[in-house]
Order: C-alpha cells, then sequence, then structure tokens
C-alpha cells in the first residue's frame, strides 16, 4: 500500500477512507488483507485468511454503495435508492443468525452467518453503514478541510476540522507557517 489507511472511524467510514484522493488503498487482495487485519480487534467476524477475487469485489461494490450515500448526504440531498438497496441485499445474503448454545455454566449466544466468505465480509460491512447511517451522529459528518484530501470523519468535538490532526492538520499548520514566514522575507 502506497499510504497506510486512516482508522479509527465507524467502521463503514473507514472503509470509505481507503479511497482519498487519487488512490485505492484497496486496491489489491493483500490490500484488502492488510485493511482487514487493521480492522481485527474491532471487528472480529471480518477475519478472512486470504481474501479472494470475490471478497475484493464485493467490499468494493459496498464501499461505492456507501461512498454514494454519505456523498449525498454530506451534500444535503438525497441518498441513491440504488445504492440503498444494494447495502440491504447485501445484508440479506448472509444474514446473522444468533445461536444458543451451552457454555458449561450458562447459555451463550454465537453469531452465525450464511452464504459465502465474499457475502459474509459483504453483509458485515453493509450493516456497519446501517449502523452509521441511522445514527443520529451522521448529522455531523464532515469532510477534511485540507485542500488536497476527502476524506470523511464524525467529529468528537465541534471544532474537529481535519480528518487526522498528523496528517492534514499538521500539513495545514506547516503550510501556514511557511506561507506566513515567506510573505515576512
Amino acid at each position: 500500500m502506497a499510504e497506510a489507511p486512516l482508522v479509527g472511524e465507524p467502521l463503514a467510514l473507514d472503509l470509505v477512507n481507503t479511497r482519498p484522493s487519487g488512490a485505492d488503498l484497496l486496491s489489491t487482495r493483500d490490500d484488502l488483507a492488510n485493511w482487514l487485519a487493521l480492522q481485527a480487534e474491532r471487528f472480529p467476524e471480518l477475519a478472512v485468511a486470504r481474501p479472494t477475487s470475490a471478497d475484493l469485489a464485493a467490499v468494493h461494490a459496498v464501499r461505492d454503495h456507501i461512498g454514494a450515500i454519505l456523498d449525498a448526504l454530506i451534500r444535503d440531498r438525497r441518498p441513491p435508492t440504488d445504492a440503498l438497496r444494494e447495502l440491504n441485499a447485501a445484508q440479506a445474503a448472509a444474514p446473522a443468525i444468533r445461536q444458543l448454545e451451552w457454555g458449561g455454566a450458562a447459555v451463550i449466544a454465537t453469531m452465525r452467518r450464511d452464504g459465502t466468505a465474499a457475502e459474509r465480509l459483504a453483509a458485515v460491512l453493509a450493516e456497519a453503514a446501517t449502523d452509521l447511517l441511522t445514527d443520529p451522529s451522521i448529522g455531523k459528518l464532515k469532510r477534511c478541510e485540507a485542500d488536497d484530501c476527502v476524506l470523511l470523519f464524525l467529529p468528537a468535538h465541534p471544532r474537529r476540522r481535519w480528518c487526522s490532526p498528523e496528517r492534514c492538520g499538521n500539513r495545514v499548520r506547516v503550510a501556514r507557517y511557511y506561507q506566513r514566514h515567506k510573505l515576512a522575507d
């Protein structure tokens, strides 16, 4: 991967943010494996030993649909009906079923999904999108204010302006400093 994907936002935003301006950080199966490894602690159900081309295609499709919906929302427009329908279809292709089992001392519930590995992966990502899109905080969605950045984030603080203070925030501050001192010379 050319640059490390930004992680730490809700899963659906992390997924959309794998397509920064002019790049695709999930262009290969290895890229997908690396991104899934970055998400492993947060979402163990995403574990895929060796992603296939079908897995990569399914992730790209879900990412494109989430991106179209978020782009519409950030512009105060109605989300595309096709994108909503496709996320619903992705969830329906591998629905989550809570199975009850005896754990030795108590009844426990474990999540199980039917479908192919690609369908299960797409379903988890589509469900994460559903959680994000129906969360009241979606109204706070912002695009990074750095000129060359297209990444999205949900600000924990209303004054947050950049996807990451270490990435874009620092670049903007350095550029401002440079401009101030260049003009002073």
